[in-house]
């Protein structure tokens, strides 16, 4: 929903898909962040500033963006968190946090199922930002296969995308069918009920957010047995840029306990 500017990446041991904008070999914990739709690894460029030095950010780089532009996007959640899974697990080997943002929110809860199924492993925390709780049912229409003209329009409700995207047709034009992709990943997506998690749940959301407000957010609590809160921040879907600092800091007291 939000087209990031691009940057110099540098894919990790992981091959494209990990993006470490600041190693730490010496880290005791590794946070991994997943992007919003039509989000890239850049989102996160400047988090591992404002985090503990013993915290180790790998920003997730989905194909079809960044450095993977040339790949094909993922249009359905579960063959992407499979992959995922793969790519994932060999970093377990010291303990690890999840945080997503929207469509992010979605894949890193879905991970963290996908792993406690395969090897019986959680993170040790999961940040999930601007998202309903996945149980819950939505009644809004599909948006992903609009024709063009409405399509666009629903960009434009959201508020995500930069104005002079708009007004570049060739960038617009490259960057519709990723977010169709996104759009697909989040919109086909069926909750299949399991377990709660045993790992703690942090929740943020926007305090301007009107599709996404404190009582779909504050569902989250039923999918951990662990402790649960939430923090409403300023801003409105896309508080996680806004809000920038505030959001590094909560995260940042919560990982401190960890470390």
């Amino acid at each position: 929903m939000f087209v990031s500017k691009a940057r110099t990446e540098k894919p990790s041991a992981a091959g494209p898909w990990l993006v470490t904008a600041k190693p730490a070999p010496e880290a005791s914990l590794r946070l991994v962040c997943f992007p919003y739709a039509g989000g890239a690894a850049g989102t996160f460029h400047a988090w591992p500033r404002r985090l503990p030095e013993k915290v180790e950010l790998c920003a997730v780089q989905l194909p079809g963006r960044g450095i993977r532009m040339s790949e094909p996007p993922f249009t359905h959640l579960s063959p992407l968190v499979a992959s995922l899974a793969r790519v994932i697990e060999p970093h377990l080997d010291k303990p690890a946090a999840f945080f997503g943002h929207s469509m992010g929110a979605l894949i890193a809860f879905e991970l963290a199922r996908q792993l406690r199924r395969e090897s019986k492993r959680e993170p040790v925390h999961l940040f999930l930002s601007g998202r309903r709780a996945a149980q819950l049912a939505t009644d809004e229409p599909p948006s992903y296969d609009l024709p063009e003209p409405e399509f666009l329009d629903t960009l434009r409700e959201l508020n995500g995308t930069p104005k002079e995207v708009f007004e570049h047709p060739e960038l617009l034009q490259l960057m519709i069918p990723l977010l169709r992709a996104d759009f697909g990943i989040c919109q086909t997506y069926t909750y299949t009920p399991e377990p709660p998690l045993r790992c703690p749940i942090t929740v943020f959301g926007g305090l301007k957010d009107e599709q996404v407000g404190s009582e779909v957010l504050g569902a989250w609590a039923e999918q951990t047995t662990s402790s649960f809160s939430l923090h409403m921040l300023p801003g409105d879907h896309f508080f996680i840029n806004s809000s920038q600092s505030l959001i590094c800091h909560l995260l940042s007291q919560q990982l401190s306990r960890l470390i």
